[in-house]
C-alpha cells in the first residue's frame, strides 16, 4: 500500500510528463500485485475460517462502494481543484489505508511444510494439480478475458450507437458497480465448495448474457439492465474465486495460490484488453459486445460442465472437499 501511494502521489507534479506517469502507474500496479494475494491469505485470519466467505464479501462491497464513491469525489475534486491536487489526495488515502493495517492484530503464521526456496511456480502447480479448482479458474480466465473488451468498448458503445453522453456512461457504470455490491451480499451465503465453484461458473454464463443484452437491445434502459446483472455477477465472481482459493488450499500454500491465480486473471484482462483494440479497428462497438457476450457465455458453460464433472469424479472417489474438512476443525 505505501508502494501505491508514494507512485500514485509522486504522479501529481509529474502529469504532464507522459514517460514517468506510465512507469509510476507500472510501480503501483506492482504494489497491487503484492497486496491483493496478501489481503486474500489474510482474511481468514481476520474473520476466521468458517466465516471467510462472508469476510471476502465484506471486503469485496467495502472496494465497490470505495469505487462509486471514490470515482464520484475524484470528478469533484479535480473539476474544484484540478487533476494535479486529485491525484494527491487519492495517493493519500492509500497511505492511510497503510497506517490502518498497522492495527491489525492478525498475523498469518503458516504451518505446514515449506521449501527452503519455493518455486515461483509452485501456486501455479498447485491449480492445476487440483481438479475442481484448475477447472473453476481455467474457465473464469476465459469468460473474463472475453467479457474485459466491453471495457475498452464501453465510450464508444454509448455514443455511437446508444447516442448518449458522459452522464449516460457514468450511470451505466454506476449500475455496474452496484450491482456488484449486490453480488457480494449474494455469495457471502455460500458455504461449501460445490456451491462456490457452480455459483462462480455460473456467474460466466450470466455476465454473457449480460453483455449480450445491450448488444441486442441497443436502447438506454436495456442497457442498463444488462449493466446491472453483469455487475452482480461480477460481484459473485469475486467472492467465490478466493472463496474456492481459500477452500481448496492449505495454508502453507495459500499465499502463492492467490498470486497464481491473480496472475492468471491478469493476464486474460490484458489478452482481452489488446484484442478489443484490435477488434474495434475493424468492427463497430456493438459487434464487440457481441462477441464479447458470446465468448463469456460459452466459457461460462463449458466452465459449469468441467466444474460437476471434477465434482462428480471426487464424489466417484469418495473424495470430500480437499481441505474443507481439516479447516472447518482449525481452533
Amino acid at each position: 500500500m505505501l508502494c501505491q501511494g508514494v507512485a500514485i502521489t509522486a504522479i501529481a507534479p509529474l502529469m504532464g510528463r507522459p514517460v514517468f506517469v506510465v512507469a509510476l502507474v507500472f510501480l503501483s500496479g506492482c504494489g497491487r500485485a503484492v497486496a491483493q494475494p496478501a489481503i486474500s491469505a489474510l482474511v481468514p485470519h481476520i474473520a476466521g475460517e468458517d466465516e471467510s466467505t462472508r469476510g471476502y464479501a465484506w471486503l469485496g462491497t467495502a472496494r465497490s462502494t470505495g469505487n462509486i464513491a471514490g470515482a464520484t469525489g475524484g470528478m469533484v475534486l479535480a473539476g474544484i481543484f484540478g487533476h494535479p491536487a486529485a491525484m494527491l489526495i487519492d495517493g493519500g488515502t492509500f497511505l492511510g489505508y497503510a497506517a490502518l493495517l498497522a492495527f491489525v492484530r492478525s498475523e498469518r503464521r503458516p504451518s505446514g511444510g515449506h521449501e527452503t526456496r519455493p518455486s515461483v511456480l509452485a501456486g501455479i502447480r498447485h491449480v492445476r494439480r487440483d481438479p475442481v479448482l484448475f477447472a473453476a479458474i481455467i474457465g473464469l480466465a476465459f469468460f473474463v478475458g472475453a467479457t474485459v473488451v466491453i471495457n475498452v468498448a464501453d465510450p464508444a458503445f454509448v455514443r455511437f450507437v446508444l447516442h448518449g453522453d458522459e452522464f449516460v456512461l457514468g450511470a451505466l457504470q454506476a449500475c455496474w458497480m452496484v450491482g456488484v455490491i449486490v453480488g457480494n451480499r449474494l455469495a457471502a451465503r455460500l458455504r461449501t465448495v460445490a456451491q462456490t465453484a457452480c455459483s462462480l461458473a455460473v456467474s460466466g454464463v450470466t455476465t454473457g448474457i449480460a453483455v449480450l443484452v445491450p448488444a441486442m437491445l441497443p436502447y438506454v434502459v436495456a442497457a442498463g439492465t444488462g449493466w446491472l446483472i453483469g455487475g452482480i455477477s461480477n460481484g459473485v465472481i469475486n467472492v467465490t474465486m478466493n472463496a474456492l482459493v481459500r477452500l481448496r488450499t492449505p495454508e502453507e500454500m495459500r499465499g502463492r495460490a492467490f498470486a497464481a491465480v491473480g496472475s492468471m486473471v491478469t493476464g486474460a484482462n490484458l489478452l482481452g484488453t489488446a484484442a478489443a483494440g484490435a477488434l474495434l479497428l475493424v468492427v463497430g462497438p456493438q459487434t464487440v459486445f457481441g462477441l464479447g457476450g458470446t465468448g463469456a457465455l460459452l466459457g461460462g458453460a463449458v466452465c459449469l460442465v468441467f466444474v460437476v464433472r471434477a465434482l462428480r469424479r471426487q464424489a466417484a472417489n469418495g473424495g470430500v472437499d480437499r481441505y474443507q474438512d481439516t479447516v472447518s476443525r482449525s481452533p
